[in-house]
């Protein structure tokens, strides 16, 4: 059909152009050589063309059943070398989501898994009598419900966050204060683990645009890791200062630190040192919420000597009188 084509197209042109071929078959032969040679350089080139793309309508038809593996070779004009990369990025970018999701189901079915089973375990021991339904043995269910209460809410932030749906309620606030009453609400965990927590506070910083429940919250997850993964007798010190158009707010413990290996990705989901009791969604979410906000978060740690982690936001602009 390409053929057909080309040689129809030449001999509109040879028409077109009003030669005229003398007596002799040699005119004729130039001519059917030029059709031959044009049909060969038109049919290299739809091949060209149609190799890329029937390798593009496998590879996404393996992705239409699942098979997110899928790639193509980058060659061709440079328009199909563009889409072919375009095309394996896509693949390997939706390969990483779909074993993401499956990780994290299989994560949060096993952190599920504890506390229903300490539910049903002290539950079916008071109803068959095993134990007494006094305070002591109902502890332990109260605990896991609450323990629960925290998980189930720590999805629903992450899962919000990752469909953009996080709403933020902004609002002025003072960070040094928002800092101070964060520190008040953990006195008496500090002082039952015999941990010494204390503020380095500047109550001369600008005031910051952001939803003081959620950054509350992210904070208080810090303070409270922090608190949880330090020895009796060592340290806590948070510190609000600013610096430029920013306000950093810094988290300093003398704690057991997080191994080497684990650092680069203590913001992943569950993602958290064998020696943890926590879910491994704590500083995930603090992630999220910092960054939800526009700012940033970074961490440095080493072992046996302790962690230092720093939020940092974007200072409200002065109001114009």
């Amino acid at each position: 059909m390409a053929g057909g084509v080309v040689t129809a197209l030449v001999s509109l042109a040879i028409g077109a152009s009003g030669l005229q071929f003398g007596p002799g078959p040699y005119p004729w032969i130039a001519a059917l050589l030029l059709v031959v040679l044009v049909t060969a350089v038109g049919l290299r080139g739809i091949r060209r063309m149609t190799g890329p793309m029937d390798n593009l309508i496998q590879a996404a038809r393996r992705i239409e059943k699942g098979d997110y593996s899928a790639s193509v070779p980058e060659y061709g004009p440079p328009e199909m070398r563009s889409v072919a990369r375009a095309f394996n990025a896509m693949s390997a970018r939706l390969k990483l989501t779909d074993e993401q999701r499956r990780s994290f189901l299989a994560d949060v079915a096993h952190e599920l898994r504890t506390p229903l089973s300490v539910i049903r375990g002290q539950a079916e021991g008071i109803a068959d009598g095993v134990y007494p339904a006094d305070a002591a043995h109902i502890e332990p269910i109260l605990d896991a419900t609450r323990g629960l209460e925290v998980l189930v809410e720590d999805l629903r932030t992450l899962v919000l966050t990752d469909a953009g749906s996080l709403v933020l309620n902004r609002e002025p606030v003072d960070p040094t204060v928002l800092v101070h009453d964060v520190l008040a609400s953990f006195k008496a965990q500090s002082e039952a683990a015999e941990v010494n927590l204390a503020g380095d506070l500047d109550y001369g910083v600008p005031m910051v645009e952001v939803d003081p429940a959620r950054m509350r919250s992210a904070i208080a997850n810090v303070i409270s890791n922090a608190i949880r993964h330090t020895a009796p007798g060592g340290s806590v010190r948070v510190g609000v200062q600013t610096s430029g158009g920013e306000v950093i707010i810094g988290v300093t413990d003398t704690g057991e630190g997080i191994p080497a290996k684990l650092l680069p990705r203590v913001f992943e989901r569950f993602v958290k040192a064998p020696s943890s009791t926590g879910s491994g969604l704590g500083l995930a979410i603090v992630h999220d919420i910092v960054t939800a906000h526009g700012g940033k978060i970074e961490i440095e740690s080493t072992q046996g000597v302790g962690t230092v982690l720093r939020i940092t936001l974007q200072a409200a602009p002065h109001p114009i009188d």
